[in-house]
C-alpha cells in the first residue's frame, strides 16, 4: 500500500509536505490550517465534476493526513528530523477524513455573515468589487447585483453615487446603460427583488417552526427518503397493474420495465402493420376474404 509521501508525490508531484502547503518549518499553527483549508477547498469531493471525484477523494485524505503531522508535534518532529511519516496509526481516523474537515472548519452562521457583512460594506473591498462588476457588466445594474456581495435595491443609491465619482475621476468609462437605465428594467428588478425576499422569509420562517433539532440537511434527507417509499409504492402498483394474476411468478423492477417496454413495442408494432393491411385493401392490392 502507498505511504502517504507516495501518494503526496503522486497526487501533488513532490513529498515535501511544506513546499506542499506553501508554509515553512516556522509556520504557526493558524497559517497550517488556513494554507490547508485553502488547498482541500480546491479538491473537495463536492466542488469538482464527477469524472474527477475518485482521485479527489484521494487527494482530500492525502491532505486531511498532512494536515494531522504538522499539528501533532511529536509527528511534526519526526517528519522534521527524518522525513517520514507514520501511517500505521491512522488507518482508522483518516476514514473519517471528511469529519476532521467539518470538525477543523465550523459552518458559517447567520451571526458570521452579519459580523463580515458590517464590516465589507462602505470598505476599500467592497468599492474594489463594485468597479470591477461595473466594468464586467458593461455598466449593467442585474450584472453588479449578481457579483457584488450583499448587494440590494436599496443600496442602488449609494453604488450610483460611488460609480459617478469613478467616471469622474476617469477611472472607469461612462455606460448609458447603468448612468440613464431604462425605467421598465429597473422596475422588473425590484419586482424581482421584492418577491424573492418574499419568498426568503417565507423558507426562513418555516425553518423556524421546525426548531433546531431538525436542520435544512435533516429535512433534505427526510424528503428524499419520502420520496423514495414513494417510488417504491408506485412501483408496487405499477407491478400489481401489468404481472397478471399468477402470484407464482416474481421478477425484479428491471425486468418489469424490461416487459413493460417490450409490450409497448410489440403493441406498437401491431399497430403499424394493421395500418398498412388496411391501406393495401383499400388500394386494392390484396383481397379480402370472409
Amino acid at each position: 500500500m502507498p505511504s502517504t509521501l507516495d501518494l503526496c508525490e503522486k497526487y501533488f508531484g513532490t513529498r515535501d509536505i511544506y513546499a506542499l502547503l506553501e508554509l515553512t518549518k516556522d509556520s504557526l499553527e493558524k497559517d497550517i490550517k488556513k494554507a490547508y483549508y485553502k488547498l482541500s477547498l480546491k479538491v473537495h469531493p463536492d466542488r469538482v465534476p464527477e469524472a474527477q471525484k475518485e482521485e479527489s477523494t484521494e487527494k482530500f485524505k492525502v491532505l486531511a493526513k498532512i494536515y494531522q503531522v504538522l499539528t501533532d508535534k511529536n509527528k511534526k518532529a519526526i517528519y522534521d528530523e527524518k522525513q517520514i511519516i507514520d501511517d500505521d496509526d491512522d488507518e482508522g481516523r483518516l476514514a473519517s477524513w471528511l469529519e476532521l474537515w467539518q470538525k477543523i472548519f465550523k459552518p458559517i452562521s447567520e451571526e458570521d455573515i452579519d459580523n463580515y457583512q458590517k464590516e465589507y460594506v462602505g470598505s476599500e473591498l467592497e468599492r474594489t468589487d463594485i468597479k470591477k462588476a461595473y466594468l464586467n457588466g458593461k455598466g449593467c445594474i442585474n450584472y453588479m447585483m449578481n457579483c457584488v456581495p450583499f448587494m440590494s435595491v436599496e443600496d442602488e443609491p449609494r453604488i450610483q453615487e460611488i460609480v459617478k465619482k469613478m467616471i469622474d475621476a476617469k477611472e472607469v468609462p461612462e455606460y448609458k446603460i447603468f448612468t440613464k437605465e431604462p425605467k421598465d428594467k429597473t422596475k422588473r428588478r425590484h419586482k424581482k427583488y421584492a418577491r424573492e425576499t418574499l419568498e426568503a422569509e417565507a423558507i426562513k420562517k418555516k425553518m423556524s417552526k421546525k426548531g433546531p433539532a431538525e436542520s435544512l440537511e435533516q429535512q433534505i434527507l427526510k424528503r428524499q427518503q419520502e420520496r423514495a417509499s414513494e417510488m417504491g409504492s408506485l412501483f408496487d402498483k405499477l407491478l400489481e397493474k401489468y404481472a397478471g394474476d399468477d402470484d407464482t411468478e416474481e421478477f425484479t423492477i428491471d425486468e418489469f420495465c424490461k416487459r413493460k417496454g417490450k409490450k409497448k413495442t410489440t403493441a406498437k408494432k401491431a399497430e403499424r402493420t394493421e395500418k398498412i393491411e388496411n391501406r393495401k385493401v383499400r388500394s386494392g392490392r390484396i383481397s379480402v376474404v370472409d
